[in-house]
């Protein structure tokens, strides 16, 4: 195993039982090369060592005190994502091959799913037995067993409907369709977790007793969320950062160069299906002639307000479909800032990375542009089902068919 560098916070193995849960803390697995090394059943009692759920209780008979959910973030068919910036954790349910319905699964995830965002929506007395405490842990590092606590998790958020929270999505694997769910989270706004409620959960008391944290009782007594907000203070991504990490991901992007090819000028429509995957609020959106776009490849709305009284903010867009070694650079850059009016915003869409002299000026000098790299492209993808390079290809054809 890896020790963790000595400026990192971290919990040692033969510590673990007595421990507080720690926002973004290290937990350290044991050294032994066996399943016995994994934290998690030492971390919480009768969670168990293997699984994305782990619950102490049945979720089949509805007696479940707390809940585990582990991501490995590897899982790129199922890319479970936190959003830190908006406290919203994405995590996929437990039905991933075809052959079973969607409730039907070895550890019953699914019923917990669906039946804890059920509760959620109920009486404060319902919300007290329905939906147990969710403790979110994620792998850490690509080897070893240790654990990182990522926060305490509500079902659903402050901004979302109830057909937004909990969603059975469809996929297909070798011709043979299923469902799963795809939930959505809120990490609440508390950085530690007392051991003794942990405790107090575990021999079945009151889980509003016993050291509960104030943000959990508030939600179960009047839903209303706290999130742990964490706006990001890195504002300039590396190269490295802006383009896929995986091999399939790099497929993927290749896929879409190569499909526009010898047509870069094609790649706008697409530019804008992206961008309306990322700003679902985008209204209509014109695509420009090539002979008349003036470094505005399109022009578009983008609609806030209620339904009765909406309002719409004119952007424009630009597109680049480039390799993965050619970067976007001030001039590109550039040429759109010099076409935005007053309370108008920009967005750059490419298949590449930007330069960190354009990263630099545009958040240095505030321009309103949105810069949307190769990395963005395919977890945007992922996260609405293209999760193949035959998706995506599939995708590509069906929406922007060649001429």
């Amino acid at each position: 195993m890896t020790l963790p560098p000595a400026t990192e916070p971290h919990v040692a193995f033969a510590d673990l039982a007595s421990a507080d849960l720690v926002v973004d803390k290290l937990y350290l697995g044991g050294t032994r090369g066996n399943t016995g090394d994994d934290p998690m059943s030492k971390l919480i009692r009768g969670v168990g060592n293997q699984g994305g759920f782990r619950c102490v209780g049945s979720p089949a008979k509805g007696t479940v005190r707390l809940a585990v959910l582990y991501t490995s973030g590897g899982e790129v068919n199922w890319p479970d994502h936190l959003d830190e910036q908006t406290g919203t954790f994405t995590y996929y349910g437990d039905n991933r091959t075809p052959g079973r319905a969607l409730h039907d699964t070895p550890r019953a995830g699914n019923i917990l799913l669906r039946d804890a965002f059920a509760a959620s929506h109920r009486s404060a007395a319902e919300r007290t037995v329905g939906v147990p405490p969710f403790f979110l842990f994620e792998k850490a590092g690509a080897s070893g067993r240790s654990v990182r606590f990522r926060g305490l998790l509500a079902p659903g958020g402050p901004n979302m409907t109830s057909d937004d929270e909990l969603t059975a999505i469809w996929r297909a694997t070798a011709g043979q369709r299923f469902q799963n769910y795809r939930s959505l989270f809120t990490v609440l706004d508390q950085d530690r977790i007392p051991r003794n409620w942990i405790e107090h959960l575990l021999a079945g008391g009151d889980p509003l007793g016993g050291n509960c944290p104030g943000v959990w009782r508030t939600w179960i007594e009047s839903r209303v969320y706290r999130p742990l907000l964490a706006p990001s203070t890195t504002v300039i991504r590396s190269k490295t950062d802006q383009l896929p990490e995986d091999t399939d991901g790099r497929a993927m992007l290749a896929e879409i160069r190569e499909y526009f090819r010898g047509r870069e000028h094609d790649f706008e429509a697409c530019a804008v299906a992206i961008w309306r995957l990322i700003a679902p609020s985008t209204g209509a959106v014109d695509i420009t002639r090539p002979s008349r776009d003036g470094g505005r490849d399109a022009v578009g709305t983008y609609v806030l307000g209620p339904v009765a009284n909406r309002i719409a903010i004119d952007f424009a867009l630009e597109a680049k479909c480039y390799a993965a070694d050619n970067s976007v650079g001030v001039r590109e850059v550039s040429r759109l800032i010099s076409r935005l009016r007053h309370r108008n915003f920009g967005v750059l869409v490419t298949t590449s990375f930007f330069n960190k002299q354009v990263q630099d000026e545009v958040h240095e000098d505030g321009h309103p542009i949105a810069l949307v790299c190769g990395r963005d492209i395919v977890d945007v993808l992922r996260q609405h089902g293209r999760t193949t390079v035959d998706s995506v290809r599939q995708w590509l054809k069906l929406s922007f068919p060649q001429p």
